[in-house]
């Protein structure tokens, strides 16, 4: 029997043995059998979950919990790679703050086109079309601060669509008709 006070003076030290006594056995036996246990238990849980077809939604949060629709809508337009064509939608909403109010009043984003990585503006005369032209270059800068670098290459300037063309008996010979005007 093993003791942990010290000797006196005199007597001899006692054994310490190198061998764990019957309890310590016991012990480690039983951390042993526990972490065995649990890694069958463990096992035993991932196949339940793979029969069952994945982790069901408990306590803990995952991807099938209900979520906030802001972080759903994120979510849906990160998976779909939809975020471009977002964005630019969302300029097209501010197009006023964007250009100016005097601007916005004249020339309407029509389309975006995210091959060509160009925006379409329709204006309702000739004479906002120039101005929207030699505007381009810093409207552009302008929305790639916004947008991201490189998602708005070019932006295509429409004159305005004159009235529909009717060629009827009072047409002059070689005219091209309203366009003379509206083009």
């Amino acid at each position: 029997m093993s003791t942990d006070r010290p000797a006196a003076a005199g007597e001899p030290a006692p054994k310490k043995s190198a061998e764990p006594s019957g309890v310590d056995l016991a012990r480690v036996a039983l951390r042993a059998a526990k972490e065995q246990a649990r890694a069958r238990g463990d096992a035993a849980q991932q196949k339940k979950q793979v029969r069952r077809g994945g982790l069901r939604s408990g306590a803990r949060a995952d991807g099938r919990d209900p979520m906030a629709l802001g972080a759903a809508i994120n979510r849906l337009l990160n998976e779909r790679g939809w975020e471009t064509p977002a964005a630019v939608g969302g300029v097209m909403g501010r197009w006023p703050q964007i250009v100016g109010e005097d601007l916005a009043n004249h020339c309407v984003p029509e389309k975006y086109d995210e091959d060509e990585r160009v925006l379409v503006v329709q204006c309702d005369s000739t004479a906002w079309a120039t101005q929207l032209r030699h505007l381009t270059p810093t409207l552009v800068a302008r929305l790639n601060e916004d947008l991201g670098h490189g998602t708005v290459r070019m932006i295509k300037v429409l004159n305005p669509g004159g009235p529909p063309r009717r060629y009827g008996p009072l047409r002059a010979p070689g005219s091209t008709g309203p366009g003379d005007t509206y083009g």
